[in-house]
């Protein structure tokens, strides 16, 4: 796979560092360019777009390249000097570059199926998520193997299948058909054989698929192409209310450089959200970074009101007591704004589903172990590789466990919300995960120990049954279950939450008992506090690391990934 490459930020120019200065500017759109650098961009005003805010960019020597509606913002592309002088504009919010966003994948060896609990709801028959749609923005779908893992049993659930970074809507990367096939992938191959051994159900194995393709046959892609994916997402559920679209799965990321009050792929997700569609993001598999791993989630994964999703492993095992923590697994704060994030995690280790025949992760050699042989599912099978499965790990796979799951809970209340979801989600997640797991990387050797505090495993470990059990739903009047704020108090040397951490007129959190954020964390917190692993971690200002997180900068605002890199460690899943 590919490697994170970091590298010193550089003033290249003094006119650099004087378009640096302005407020309105990204930190990585002056530090990573001259002043005369010809640079793509996204420009957010403060109001609808207008022919008068056209007019203005060509003032400014800038080419239009799209209209973001969504979220009042163009993209275009102009030179670094210009961006500054239109900064200067009354209307202008912010200019960001149009950055590289890639699928938050590892690699992976081993074959576990990792979605007991979703598929325990379909073997009695009771949520199938019929009738609701995900749209999976992602590298495409590639459907057509001889038992369509997208039909139920003969009607194509696949709605919709766009690109919007080309004309071809096929998985050339084979990223988003596995992705789709552990949220929405009705198993026809294995049903059709007699006395299998294995099943291989999605979450959701009757909802309708909608694919957007944003990444390409690299899994490379750019906000540009996100927001696009995420504003023609919203488009589709208006167009098409039969399809009934409720749900988005975004298993992709890329670093945080702002605050997510700024960043144009999180006022994305948020529009999509207050239209309705829950929206799950993978959290990012940056958790074997310095420092524990702490401060690295992904955007859009930091954003307060979607749900975002880490990676357990399950150890190949339906008694979730086995289930030990990941050391891949992106922990929170989220960098700048310390937004308590994951939400919750989901089994992500070594999860098998379908592959897309011919892409670049099927074919490379990197990924030979990936592959399942036929008699793991067949019992007249041979131990040649299955030409259906394939196995990887990271929070891309978790992250449509979850999707699916909300699939299912539209099915069951079509009058639920995004919020009320995500609240009885992390109510009734599973607290059993251990506080302290050791894990090693097979291919390294290497062991690492992870801790299971709140900014490692948020609320807790999915539970697909509790949650549909589950018949207590927070008032639509109480308003928002966006993910709590921390803060380090000086005073008391702890690390304290702050559950309104959008400035929302009420929240969820706190306003019950039911509610109370002992019974959404669990032990983790106490009050307001955070408890566990706080004397390991933050006990104090000259624990390793300490600055970083809690200073006032991102710890990604000091490195990049260039074009062409991917949010990635080149890591085999584990033991």
């Amino acid at each position: 796979m590919y490697r994170r490459i970091r590298f010193a930020i550089i003033l290249v120019s003094c006119a650099a560092f004087a378009a640096s200065q302005h407020p309105k500017l990204a930190v990585d759109l002056t530090s990573q360019n001259s002043d005369d650098s010809v640079v793509d961009v996204i420009i957010q005003y403060n109001q609808p777009v207008t022919e008068t805010h056209l007019h203005k960019l060509a003032a400014h020597n800038a080419t239009h390249k799209q209209t973001f509606h969504l979220i009042n913002a163009t993209r275009a592309s102009m030179t670094v000097a210009e961006a500054a002088s239109l900064a200067n504009d009354p209307d202008v919010v912010h200019i960001s570059p149009n950055r590289p966003i890639s699928a938050n994948l590892d690699h992976a060896t081993a074959a576990a199926n990792g979605i007991p609990l979703a598929n325990y709801l379909y073997s009695i028959g009771s949520g199938r998520g019929t009738g609701v749609g995900i749209v999976f923005i992602d590298s495409g779908i590639t459907p057509g193997l001889p038992f369509d893992e997208f039909l139920a049993p003969t009607v194509n659930r696949i709605k919709d299948a766009e690109s919007l970074v080309d004309s071809d809507p096929i998985d050339r990367y084979g990223h988003g058909t596995h992705v789709a096939g552990i949220g929405a992938g009705m198993d026809n191959i294995t049903a059709a054989i007699p006395g299998n051994l294995r099943w291989f159900y999605g979450a959701a194995p009757d909802s309708w698929v909608i694919s957007l393709k944003v990444l390409n046959a690299q899994g490379q892609g750019t906000d540009a192409s996100v927001i696009a994916g995420i504003n023609r997402a919203i488009q589709l559920k208006s167009l098409n209310p039969s399809w009934n679209i409720r749900v988005i799965n975004l298993s992709l990321g890329r670093p945080v450089y702002e605050s997510y009050k700024l960043d144009p792929l999180c006022q994305a997700v948020e529009a999509a959200w207050k239209a309705g569609i829950f929206v799950a993001v993978a959290a990012g598999n940056d958790g074997r970074d310095a420092n524990g791993g702490y401060g690295t989630i992904t955007a859009p994964g930091n954003d307060p009101y979607v749900m975002t999703v880490g990676a357990v492993n399950d150890k190949n095992s339906y008694d979730r007591g086995s289930t030990i923590l990941t050391s891949y697994s992106s922990k929170g704060p989220s960098a700048i704004d310390h937004i308590v994030k994951p939400d919750i995690v989901a089994p992500g280790n070594r999860v098998t589903s379908f592959q897309a025949p011919g892409s670049t992760l099927v074919m490379d050699p990197a990924y030979a172990q990936n592959f399942i042989d036929i008699n793991a599912y067949n019992p007249n099978g041979t131990d040649t590789v299955s030409p259906y499965y394939f196995t990887l790990s990271g929070t891309s796979m978790a992250t449509p466990l979850i999707a699916g799951m909300a699939a299912i809970m539209f099915q069951q209340d079509p009058t639920i919300t995004p919020d009320q979801i995500k609240a009885r989600m992390m109510k009734n997640a599973w607290r059993g995960l251990p506080s302290t797991s050791v894990v090693t990387d097979p291919s390294s050797g290497t062991t690492y120990t992870v801790y299971g505090d709140v900014f490692t495993v948020g609320a807790g470990m999915a539970d697909a049954w509790a949650t549909y059990t589950d018949t207590t739903k927070a008032p639509a009047t109480v308003g928002s279950a966006s993910s709590p704020a921390a803060y380090f108090d000086t005073n008391s040397k702890s690390v304290k939450l702050t559950m309104n951490s959008t400035g929302a007129a009420s929240v969820i959190w706190g306003s019950s008992v039911i509610w109370g954020s002992s019974v959404i964390w669990g032990s983790n917190v106490s009050g307001n506090s955070v408890i566990w692993g706080s004397s390991v971690i933050w006990g104090s200002s000259t624990v390793s690391g300490f600055s970083v997180i809690w200073g006032t900068g991102s710890p990604f605002a000091q490195s990049s990934i260039p074009a062409g890199e991917a949010n990635t460690v080149a890591i085999f899943g584990e033991n």
